[in-house]
Order: structure tokens, then C-alpha cells, then sequence
């Protein structure tokens, strides 16, 4: 049986999403731990505190056991391994882009920071490093009933460790690893008195990584304190902040159309590259239950991100001379700042006689965004293969202020769960959203615009339980994107709306083993129309009729068979293709019909086991697989599946310590991760790595 083959039936046998207990406990225990899977209250697929079998769409967590487990100490590396997700990172979307349900990035793919979302950006940039989340949670499908326009492929919600109450206890990890990795962290929480409690997280990380001039650094910090003002009150004041220099990397050219293994460990990037991120986000929450079944939920608050781009980012490779020819000497700065509030009531009660739940809300935000760049981005270098002498920037066309952009939006919500019988629920949602955006072009006054968008979005679903711990569901339901990122808005596409997604989903969820172990299936469909394509009358102009769907099946299972094992998978198929799309190609029109979107892969993959082999030693192993991608939209540059293992073995010589070696693609796959701008210059993967990491609690 093939590599591939064998991961397949492995996945569809074993997958989980449990939490694990280091500790020898009792069996009930255990069952208990995986069983909380499918019952726990989730905060991401409804304002309703629905948990996810009561939930009419697939929804995940991912726990904090579970990051540590798998060695996932930056955001992007556990989404990856998250049921239907792929991760296509490179430094022009902030190395936060997503793929779902066969839709890519951040216009289709929402992604929070403790339920707030970053208003229309075109590169996220914060939270990226997990030390200080206590989970992720996944909604997969269209998700715009509960967070607005952007979020036809599913949303991410990553979430902090938060103050709790009881006794004060403090975290320390030091690691190392090759590549000159370094990470030192610290942690503490608990409570300062009867009324109030705190959290604190600090952590560092810094790497020479895998190629020429890779070294990245960064650091940050998150805390939270919190006033219990009565029993039925309390507020939370938080603050996050970092800084990022990631790797100034911008992937290799192909060499004859292929990957050539003497580009692999390569930088083609200039000496004095500059990629830098600083985000600072702050807020003011407060949580009020007035009287039992009525919930008030009201979080203020303010995002600032500051990001600096100055690198030579294009690449190609010159057959005559065997040379590097490098191009788009590009600098760019992002200034975006943002306030907001989001503030939702709760009712538990019932209607007709029939317990029901109710929850609705308003959100409303402004933000200013301002672009700087160096357009059009000129000059030109040759280099040799190597780039043993990279060079420096050089700035052919001056950088200053391009555009300011000026944003308005608020929205209405209102979600309702009707229970009919005590197996049979209704879930139901809708959603206003309203959006003012006012670009102001800096060079060219005329190409200033406002613009409005207004769009409705809703679900439909039910949720009927055909037995204890077994329950099957479906939904339907509408979601809105923007046609790129909405501060982005061009002159161009300011005259277009929204594109509009509807979606079909069926689904089937299960614990089982008295607790020890539950599984999901899934079945959607799911098409977005109104995209932007080229007029047949004329190639130059695009006209607003393009469509685009997916169908697929994405499956979980998890399983505790005894205190001693822990087993996690997931699998996802997915068949993505343009119904009705074209480009302009040589001058010509090229219709895309039936065509695959790029950095969508047909299969996904993830298998998951920890053994304990004796009181104080646990194995940890992953498989992670990626099918074929298209690098681009004619389909003819295809970036080869891959499968990446890693293998730990986790020391516990006392309650309070754990010393754990890992390492990371053993096998040491080279594999692209995705292809930049530029279809024929991909980035690769990381190579194989160490690291021996310490964790001390007091």
C-alpha cells in the first residue's frame, strides 16, 4: 500500500479532537475528558452558548493540551492541523492566510482575536504565537450570520488565557533547538483577593530558520485584570501586545518549471531586507446577569497595527545564463488603527411553551487605515544562483503616502434556538451589516470614492437527537463577501457589491464508549456568486457575474481507549472549481470554467497518537498530509502533495516539570507551501528540526 493510501485509511479510522490526561487517573475520568469534546459550550458558532452537538454546522476546539501535545507554538502551525483548514502563509498576507471549504484568505476566511475581528485588512498579523491562547476555535462554512461579511469559507477564533479564580500559580518554559532556536516564556494567574484576579503571559522567540538570512525574532504580551464588582457582575480590562521581524522571505523561482534542490535552503531577498509587525490590542469587557436566564455581554475596545515591508520581492530564473533576475523592489508601510464595541443580550426562557434561547446584539466600529508605498515598485538585479552577494535595496521610485481610508460599520443580530421537543431543535439566525468606506487617493484626488455596502445574511438549521450522545443536523445558510479586502477597495471595484454565498450542510455527530471517544461527518455544499470576472465585449473591463463553488466531506473521531492512549485524526475531501469564471490571457479571453481556485487542496489529512509508556514517558507522534495544489488559475503549475511527520518524548521527572524532545518533519520533506505572487516562485516548507523544551508550574 502506497504512503499515501496507508494515511488515508489511517485517518479514516482514527481522529479526535480530546484533551489528555498526563496524570494516571480512573477510567471515568478519561471518559469524562473526551466526552467534553462534543459537550462543551462553544462561543465561536453561536451567541447562543450552543455546545458543538447541539449545533447545527461543524464546529472545533482545539485545548491547550492539545497545543502543547502536538508542538504548536505559533497559531498558524495548529490551524493547519485543524479538520477542512490549510494554512498558506507568505509575508504579503502577514503569514496568515487560510484556506475552507475551497475559499482562501482573509476575505473569505474571518479571523478573530477573543471574538473581535480586524476590520477589511489585507494582511493580519496578530495573535501568532500560541503561549498565551487557551484554545482555537473553528466554525467551517459561512459564518456571516454571527460575524458579518468575509466568512463564506468558516472562522477562526483564537482565545486568551483569561484571570480565574483560586490559588496564584505561575508557568516557566525555557527550549532550544537547531537552526540557533531559542523560546524562554513566562505565565501567572489566579487571585490577588475576593474581587479581584489576573493573567499575565510574556514570551520571546528568535531562529536562524531554514534558509540563507532567515532569522526571524519576536515577542509578546498579553494581560488581563479582572474586578468581580458583584455576584451577578464582573469587568475585565485586557491588553496584547507584540513585535514581529519574521523571516524576510519571498520563496525561490522555478528552475525548467520544477523545484531544483540547489534552490532549497536559498534567500534571494537583498542584505538590508525589513519585515516588521507591531499590533497592540486593547479592551474593556463587561458581563452582566441582572437575573437568572438573562445574560449582557458588552466589550469595548481598540486594535493598532503598524507593519513595514522594504525588500526586492520577485524572482525568476534566466535559462540562457542560469542566473537569478530579481525584481518589484518594494517598500510598503500599513498603518491601521480601530475602536469598537460589540454588545449582545441573552435570554433563557420559553415561548409557546417550548424552552427557548435567545440572544441578540449590536457591534459598531471605526477605523482609519492609511497605505504607503514606493509604487510601481521599480528596478531590476541579476544574482547568481547562490546570492552570495545579495546587495542592497534600492529605491527607484521615492515612498510616500499613497491613500488614507476612512471606515464606518455597524450591525444588527439576532440568533434563536427553539427547542420543539426535547431531541428536536431550531436554530435560526439573521444579520444586518452596513459599511461606509471612504477612500481619499493622495497622488490622483479624482480616484476618490465613497462607498456603501449593505447586506443581509441568515441560517437556517435543525438539530434532532436519534439517541443519547447521537445527533444529526442541517442548515442553510446565505453569507456575503467582499470581492479582496475591504480597506483594500480600488477605484475599479468600488462600483461592484458584495459577492454572495449560499450553503447546504448535512452532518451527523456521536460520543460513544461511554464517553471515551466521539466522531462527526459532515456533508456541504456550498457556491459563491457575483465574483468578478472579465467581459466577453471587452477583455479590459470586468463585469460582476462570475461564480464559484465547493462540495465536500470533512470527518473527525476521537478515541481514549485507556488512560495510556490518545488517538486524534481528521480527513477533509473537497472539490472546488470556477462555474463561471475568466482572465485575460496574452489579450485574449480564457474562460476558467471548471478550473480548481489556487492553494486549495482536494485532501487534507491529520493523525494524532500519544502513548504513555511508562508513569513518567509519553511518545508523541502527528502525520500531517496536504494533497495537490494549483499555483495557478489556469491549472497548469500544480505544488506536489506532501506528508509531514513528527515524533516527541515527553519527560515528567516531577508533578511540576516536564522536559520534552521533538522533532519535527523527521524525513526532512521539502515541499512548497504556496506560490507568491509571482505563480512560478514558490516558498518552501520548514526542513527538518529539534527542539528540547523544559516547563515548570510553581
Amino acid at each position: 500500500m502506497s504512503k499515501k493510501r496507508l494515511l488515508m485509511a489511517s485517518t479514516l479510522a482514527l481522529s479526535v479532537h480530546a484533551a489528555w490526561a498526563e496524570d494516571s487517573l480512573p477510567v471515568v475520568e478519561v471518559k469524562a475528558a473526551a466526552q467534553a469534546g462534543l459537550n462543551r459550550a462553544l462561543g465561536t458558532g453561536s451567541y447562543l452558548g450552543l455546545t458543538s452537538m447541539e449545533t447545527p454546522a461543524s464546529v472545533e476546539s482545539i485545548s491547550r493540551a492539545q497545543l502543547v501535545d502536538r508542538g504548536d507554538a505559533r497559531v498558524m502551525d495548529a490551524l493547519g492541523k485543524a479538520a477542512g483548514l490549510s494554512v498558506f502563509p507568505h509575508p504579503g498576507n502577514g503569514g496568515s492566510a487560510i484556506a475552507a471549504r475551497g475559499f482562501t484568505d482573509l476575505s473569505s476566511v474571518t479571523q478573530l482575536y477573543d471574538g473581535v475581528k480586524q476590520y477589511g485588512a489585507g494582511a493580519l498579523t496578530f495573535p501568532f504565537d500560541t503561549w498565551s491562547v487557551e484554545s482555537v476555535e473553528v466554525l467551517r462554512g459561512p459564518a456571516s450570520v454571527v460575524y458579518g461579511e468575509g466568512a463564506i469559507g468558516g472562522v477562526v477564533n483564537v482565545i486568551p488565557k483569561k484571570p480565574t479564580r483560586g490559588a496564584v500559580q505561575n508557568e516557566i518554559q525555557f527550549g532550544v533547538g537547531s537552526e540557533r532556536t531559542a523560546r524562554a516564556a513566562f505565565g501567572s494567574g489566579g487571585a490577588i483577593d475576593e474581587r479581584w484576579s489576573y493573567r499575565v503571559d510574556v514570551s520571546a522567540n528568535r531562529s536562524d530558520n531554514w534558509v540563507d538570512r532567515g532569522d526571524s525574532k519576536d515577542a509578546t504580551f498579553s494581560g488581563a485584570l479582572r474586578f468581580d464588582v458583584s455576584p451577578s457582575l464582573y469587568l475585565t480590562l485586557s491588553h496584547a501586545q507584540s513585535a514581529q521581524k519574521p523571516m524576510r522571505y519571498f520563496g525561490v523561482p522555478l528552475v525548467d518549471g520544477k523545484f531544483d534542490p540547489v534552490t532549497y535552503d536559498k534567500n534571494y531577498n537583498v542584505g538590508d531586507g525589513i519585515i516588521t509587525y507591531r499590533d497592540q490590542q486593547s479592551s474593556l469587557a463587561a458581563h452582566w446577569s441582572p437575573q437568572a436566564g438573562v445574560t449582557v455581554d458588552s466589550t469595548l475596545y481598540r486594535i493598532n497595527s503598524r507593519r513595514h515591508w522594504r525588500n526586492v520581492e520577485a524572482y525568476e530564473w534566466l535559462p540562457a545564463s542560469g542566473l537569478i533576475q530579481r525584481g518589484d523592489y518594494t517598500e510598503i508601510l500599513h498603518h491601521q488603527e480601530q475602536v469598537g464595541n460589540a454588545t449582545r443580550v441573552g435570554v433563557d426562557g420559553r415561548l409557546f411553551g417550548l424552552a427557548n434561547t435567545f440572544a441578540a446584539g449590536v457591534e459598531f466600529n471605526r477605523t482609519s487605515f492609511k497605505h504607503t508605498n514606493n509604487a510601481g515598485y521599480s528596478g531590476s538585479s541579476v544574482v547568481d544562483v547562490d546570492n552570495s552577494d545579495p546587495g542592497l535595496f534600492f529605491n527607484l521610485d521615492g515612498t510616500a503616502p499613497k491613500y488614507r481610508v476612512k471606515a464606518r460599520q455597524y450591525a444588527v443580530f439576532m440568533e434563536d434556538n427553539l427547542k420543539l421537543t426535547p431531541q428536536w431543535s431550531l436554530i435560526g439566525g439573521l444579520r444586518y451589516d452596513h459599511d461606509d468606506i471612504e477612500r481619499r487617493d493622495l497622488v490622483v484626488p479624482s480616484r476618490s470614492f465613497d462607498k456603501t455596502f449593505d447586506n443581509v445574511g441568515y441560517r437556517l438549521g435543525t438539530v434532532y437527537d436519534i439517541a443519547p450522545q447521537t445527533a444529526v443536523y442541517g442548515q442553510y445558510s446565505v453569507a456575503h463577501d467582499p470581492l479582496g479586502a475591504l480597506l483594500f477597495t480600488s477605484t475599479s471595484k468600488a462600483a461592484f457589491d458584495l459577492a454572495r454565498g449560499r450553503q447546504v450542510e448535512v452532518g451527523i455527530k456521536q460520543g460513544f464508549w461511554q464517553g471515551a471517544g466521539d466522531w462527526t461527518l459532515s456533508a456541504y455544499r456550498i457556491v459563491k456568486s457575483d465574483l468578478l470576472t472579465r467581459d466577453p465585449a471587452n477583455v479590459g473591463q470586468s463585469i460582476q457575474v462570475g461564480r464559484q463553488s465547493s462540495r465536500g466531506v470533512e470527518a473527525t473521531f476521537s478515541f481514549l481507549p485507556t488512560p495510556d492512549w490518545k488517538l486524534e485524526s481528521n480527513l477533509a475531501l473537497v472539490r472546488a472549481r470556477y462555474d463561471d469564471f475568466a482572465e485575460a490571457s496574452g489579450g485574449q479571453l480564457v474562460s476558467r470554467d471548471g478550473n480548481t481556485p489556487t492553494d486549495v487542496p482536494k485532501r487534507l489529512a491529520n493523525l494524532f497518537a500519544n502513548y504513555r509508556v511508562a508513569a513518567d514517558w509519553t511518545l508523541i507522534a502527528g502525520l500531517h498530509h496536504v494533497g495537490e495544489r494549483n499555483a495557478d488559475i489556469a491549472n497548469t503549475l500544480k505544488m506536489p502533495a506532501y506528508t509531514t511527520t513528527d515524533l516527541a518524548l515527553r519527560w515528567r521527572p516531577s508533578a511540576s516539570t516536564t522536559v520534552t524532545a521533538r522533532g519535527y518533519n523527521i524525513f526532512d520533506k521539502r515541499y512548497a507551501q504556496t506560490a507568491y505572487y509571482n505563480q512560478t516562485q514558490w516558498l518552501l516548507g520548514a526542513d527538518r528540526r529539534a527542539e528540547l523544551t523544559v516547563n515548570h508550574t510553581f
